[in-house]
């Protein structure tokens, strides 16, 4: 006598999920890095902060050459050693350069798969939402962490080769030999990268909020611009330092003598709280928005 089993197929996990689904491997961050750095916006962006330093040493051979140049006093000392023109190229950058990028980056992340009508099927694979807005901050990051340092290398590269390895002439008045330089602009680099923390949240945020990239990115830098501007008012007086962006410029204590922390610590803190600010409201916008596109 044999007896025979009705077997039930193997449905699967009881939620439903396909079999080896793990949460924490979709998205894996260096397919999403390879994908952003494959966009033409990313490869231009960190393009031109690399043809950047080649522009202003071909400036400064034009100015140099130039009897009625009015710039003589910057060219000199954007030309007196490899890293016053690094230090001259971030002068340049920091204000609005450097926040666009980011702004670019940060501000195209979750906007881009909406307008492609992509990020509802990321969902669906499923991406967990909170996983795929750290995903996205993440490259987003690493993309303006390399665009900065793209910059900063290239600057010092070719201002040592055009102009030698000469001490830092800093804005105070005295020197800084060039070994002590290059830590102090180590510095004086990551107190920059700290400081963009907060239009790197906005951006996300605004980055949510929208379906238009452009309207993200546009966003950020037009509050960034708005927030210069409402800090050269001094009728405000005390007021303006709470606005995001005040310390921008406090990487130059960097380059003091003697290093004046109190701004660069203060500046830090105001990113981080800002960007912590952005990313919360980010999160919570994002973690209940009804996806349609």
């Amino acid at each position: 006598m044999s007896t025979t089993h009705n077997a039930k197929p193997d449905s699967g996990p009881p939620d439903g999920r396909a079999a080896g689904y793990s949460a924490g491997r979709t998205l894996p961050f260096t397919t999403e890095l390879r994908r952003q750095f494959g966009r033409r916006r990313t490869q231009l962006a960190i393009g031109f902060l690399a043809l950047l330093p080649v522009i202003l040493a071909i400036a400064f051979a034009i100015g140099s050459s130039s009897e009625d140049s009015d710039a003589g006093g910057l060219i000199e000392l954007g030309t007196r050693g490899g890293v016053n023109f690094t230090v001259f190229a971030l002068f340049m950058s920091v204000g609005f350069l450097l926040i666009v990028v980011v702004a670019l980056f940060f501000g195209d992340s979750v906007a881009s798969e909406a307008s492609w009508s992509s990020l509802r099927y990321l969902l669906a694979i499923p991406v967990p939402r909170i996983r795929l807005l750290v995903q996205k901050a993440l490259v987003s990051a690493t993309l303006s962490i390399a665009a900065i340092l793209t910059l900063v290398v290239v600057s010092l590269v070719l201002g040592t080769a055009l102009y030698g390895a000469e001490p830092l002439v800093t804005p105070f008045g005295d020197g800084l030999s060039f070994t002590d330089a290059l830590g102090r602009l180590v510095i004086a680099v990551a107190y920059i990268g700290v400081n963009l923390l907060w239009v790197a949240g906005l951006a996300m945020l605004l980055s949510v909020l929208t379906d238009a990239p452009l309207g993200a990115v546009g966003g950020a830098v037009m509050t960034s611009i708005l927030m210069q501007i409402l800090d050269q008012i001094t009728a405000l007086g005390s007021l303006r330092n709470y606005l995001p962006g005040h310390y921008a410029n406090s990487w130059i204590d960097a380059l003091a003598p003697t290093i004046e922390w109190n701004d660069i610590v203060v500046g830090s803190f105001s990113a981080v709280a800002y960007a912590a600010l952005f990313g919360v409201v980010a999160w919570q916008r994002f973690s209940t928005k009804d996806i349609t596109s």
